[in-house]
């Protein structure tokens, strides 16, 4: 096949969730306002594996100072990850999501916001869900709000916060694409954390901020208030935490589409109400993101198929009728070790193959 961008789009559809193909063409459109078309050729030459410039170019029988600022170039405009270690630096591959798209919150403009827009609405959206392993999973903020139940580090937001060395901010790109539209809602914008080189890449192409511990615990702590779901990479060594809502996150939207968001995002954890206890007055259901709780003769009622033991129900609620609970022993998920991990077990699943052809 030899157009280009259809070559990557079927690149990208082996990376991560996919980059599947719709009757608009609005996914190849995307790529066009990304790429150029010799940016398209290198990206579907790379692995995601980072390699060292002077390497790919050897592999590539291309001049290795021109394949170095092809690939600087764009690892600036987000389309390939950028790894320091000391003096040395490597680039990888991405996906589109989590990566391509996440990295353009400082380029968004009102044309390829409206393109994204279509594209979720007309495929994308269906299938990030639509799989066993997750790519993303929802957590408590803390493990109070599951009191007298286990929770491990990496199911606990603030105790993965304690784990970081190096914390960056940064605006959420759901959020921000809906703006630029006029749409979405008034949730924090700034909330999206990263950690260790993920962190510096974020910091480097000037999309966020470097910020202490006590920050971050400080955002955590106001994006729970603001109803905003704890969600951070599905693997137990976490490189990002999002807080999404319902409006505008691209992960929760895609939930809400699955007839069993309960299952699809595997969490370990689920929402009860302590009838008697229970006042009625329906801040739970306002703080639901996935439409879980409705209140019947003045008494919270969860839907446990859709309910993703977020806790956000239980952090405001003013009579404690609301409780987290730990799932039956056969049903607890255990994520991936790292992020790699996740990727071959989604791809495995997906059919796909990682590396290039």
């Amino acid at each position: 096949m030899s157009n280009v961008y259809e070559r990557l789009r079927e690149r990208l559809d082996d990376l991560s969730t996919g980059y599947p193909a719709t009757q608009s063409g609005v996914e190849i459109r995307i790529l066009k306002k990304l790429f150029t078309e010799e940016e398209a050729e290198l990206f579907l030459k790379l692995s995601p594996l980072p390699e060292p410039p002077a390497q790919v170019a050897e592999r590539l029988g291309s001049d290795a100072s021109q394949t170095a600022a092809l690939m600087e170039k764009m690892a600036a405009k987000g389309l390939l990850f950028r790894l320091r270690k000391g003096e040395t630096v490597r680039y990888g591959a991405v996906p589109f999501l989590v990566g391509i798209l996440e990295h353009q919150v400082k380029r968004i403009y009102p044309e390829i916001a409206m393109e994204f827009d279509e594209y979720f609405e007309s495929g994308f959206g269906k299938t990030l869900q639509s799989f066993k392993t997750p790519l993303m999973r929802s957590i408590p903020i803390n493990r109070q709000v599951a009191l007298n139940w286990p929770i491990a580090p990496y199911e606990d937001a603030l105790e993965i916060i304690d784990q970081q060395e190096v914390i960056a901010l940064a605006p959420c790109i759901c959020r921000t694409w809906k703006k630029t539209l006029g749409e979405g809602c008034d949730r924090p914008l700034e909330t999206c954390l990263l950690f260790g080189h993920y962190g510096h890449y974020y910091v480097e192409n000037h999309m966020g901020r470097y910020i202490s511990k006590e920050e971050a615990r400080v955002i955590v702590k106001r994006n729970d208030e603001a109803g905003l779901v704890m969600q951070p990479f599905n693997s137990q060594k976490v490189g990002g935490m999002c807080s999404c809502c319902g409006d505008c996150c691209g992960m929760l939207r895609s939930l809400k589409k699955q007839p069993s968001p309960a299952r699809a995002v595997q969490s370990n954890y689920f929402a009860e109400v302590n009838s008697s206890e229970c006042s009625g007055c329906e801040t739970c259901v306002d703080r639901c993101q996935m439409d879980a709780i409705q209140v019947v003769e003045e008494k919270a009622v969860v839907n446990l198929e859709r309910c993703i033991g977020c806790g956000l129900c239980v952090t405001t609620c003013t009579t404690e009728a609301m409780q987290l609970k730990r799932k039956p022993e056969n049903q607890i998920y255990q994520p991936p070790q790292s992020g790699a991990e996740t990727y071959m077990r989604i791809a495995m699943e997906r059919g796909k193959n990682l590396m290039p052809k």
